[in-house]
């Protein structure tokens, strides 16, 4: 199964009654481990947490500490990029050069490098 078509899966356990916008994220590991998150909203805006975080962190609970490659994947007229924050969270455990695969449940893709899309991205380098 692609890492899209596990996203797309896992997004039909997102919680978002508020939104009603579901979101599901999948990311690989080099190990070729999978983890998966989903969108939780919270009543208390914006104190829910975005897929991709979900993704990430499911990861570091299960060891892994780099991704290889993600998809996200939303109920949009076009793919949708991951916010802000989320961009700064993938640039963390990715390289530059790392795939992010964006789809709707309509079958569109895109694609994109993580520096392409948060170029400038803070880094550890910065605090040294």
């Amino acid at each position: 199964m692609s890492l899209v078509e596990q996203a797309a899966e896992i997004r039909e356990n997102a919680y978002a009654p508020y939104s009603k916008f579901k979101v599901g994220a999948a990311l690989r590991t080099p190990s070729g481990a999978v983890y998966l998150g989903c969108n939780v909203e919270n009543a208390a805006y914006p104190e829910g947490t975005c897929a991709e975080a979900g993704a990430i962190a499911a990861m570091i609970a299960g060891g892994d500490t780099e991704i290889a490659e993600i998809a996200v994947i939303a109920d949009a007229p076009v793919p949708v990029t991951p916010c802000g924050g989320c961009r700064q969270k993938i640039a963390e455990f990715a390289k530059p050069d790392v795939v992010v695969t964006m789809a709707t449940t309509s079958g569109m893709e895109a694609q994109m490098r993580v520096a392409d899309l948060l170029p400038g991205a803070f880094d550890a380098s910065q605090m040294e």
